[in-house]
């Protein structure tokens, strides 16, 4: 399988730069996953298209404010890292620019010293194992120092920090937004929630590797990051209850997709349970759990492109991508959204 079977060539204009100032005013892209048909709504119009019954399944991490600005103690030299996952107590895996400059033992001071981190360990991919060394919380100090870890297609300042969170994020550790959910307001969750469609919370702490492009040739070479997650009993009780009564389980997010995916066992059957996923999907797999799928539109050449292909064909999926950009969507963190499901045309409630 090529990764360039994934490729499609998307105008620059169409990448998203800021939030909508309502977010649920996105723009919605239907696609039935069985025929490839079409249809054009808003995403408050989700509502439509789902039926009591149905389980929403939302990925409830919280973006850590993991980008840092810092000098190092000898020479002053500026440098920039990001904060991909806690290890242990003050250890974290971390993305250093300029990576040259961060040699074992060099100290970084940020904050005029609040904080001070030093390289204690080069890793897989040059990434480097810092250990922090403060005085009080490192959340309250994270909070005080860090900004968001924008995506690098974002240039503009995001002007209010809780816009790259989802309304619902409770649990810190994630390295990027699960960007799906971005789309749901407080006032829309409630009106499902109301039409008796089931709400189940899962945990995954995205990591950055979701969105690294996949740089070998033959996908199945491609080896994905391990992230870690959460599915409580609660959350497992509602989904099994959704299989059982034949109602659709429906992911908000390739997170939660993957969260669900990996907890399950051969018979789409849930428990509680927490670990480390590597869960690598792409055309050919076959789901246990899920039935349809909210998410956004994805970088060309990407596993998470794959993913949703996995789900609704590759074709399907590239023409579907075709016509958004004919139609002028907005693609990716801060754009606009897909359904992909089965029989749009027949789902629809006025």
């Amino acid at each position: 399988m090529d990764v360039k079977d994934f490729y499609y060539d998307l105008p620059q204009e169409l990448i998203a730069q800021d939030p909508l100032e309502d977010r649920s005013s996105s723009r919605l892209l239907l696609l039935d996953k069985a025929t490839g048909d079409i249809k054009h709504k808003h995403f408050r119009d989700i509502k439509h298209f789902l039926k009591p019954g149905d389980c929403l399944v939302i990925n409830n991490t919280k973006v850590i404010p993991a980008r840092l600005y810092g000098v190092k103690e000898d020479t002053q030299a500026k440098i920039e890292i990001l904060l991909l996952k806690r290890k242990e107590n003050d250890i974290w895996e971390t993305l250093v620019k300029p990576g040259k400059k961060a040699k074992v033992g060099t100290r970084i001071i940020f904050g005029e010293g609040i904080l001070v981190g030093e390289v204690v360990d080069i890793i897989e991919e040059g990434n480097r194992l810092i250990k922090f060394y403060y005085e009080g919380i490192f959340e309250e100090i994270l909070d005080q120092l860090g900004q968001m870890p924008l995506p690098p297609y974002i240039t503009h300042q995001l002007e209010d920090k809780n816009r790259y969170q989802t309304v619902y994020a409770k649990y810190d550790g994630s390295a990027a937004a699960p960007t799906a959910g971005l789309h749901f307001t407080p006032e829309l969750l409630q009106q499902v929630k109301d039409m008796g469609v089931e709400i189940a919370e899962v945990t995954l702490h995205v990591g950055l590797g979701t969105f690294r492009p996949v740089k070998v040739e033959n996908v199945l070479d491609h080896h994905m990051h391990s992230e870690f997650y959460m599915v409580s009993k609660e959350a497992a009780d509602k989904i099994n209850k959704a299989k059982a009564n034949g109602n659709r389980v429906i992911a908000v997010g390739t997170t939660s997709t993957r969260t669900l995916e990996s907890a399950s066992d051969e018979n789409g059957v849930l428990k509680e349970t927490s670990g480390w996923t590597e869960i690598f999907i792409y055309p050919g797999y076959k789901f246990k759990v899920i039935d349809a799928l909210i998410t956004n539109f994805h970088l060309p050449e990407s596993t998470l492109v794959m993913l949703v292909s996995a789900l609704a064909g590759r074709e399907h999926v590239l023409s579907a991508y075709e016509k958004a950009i004919e139609e002028r969507y907005r693609f990716f963190s801060f754009g606009d959204a897909m359904f992909i499901t089965d029989d749009i045309i027949g789902d629809e409630k006025q």
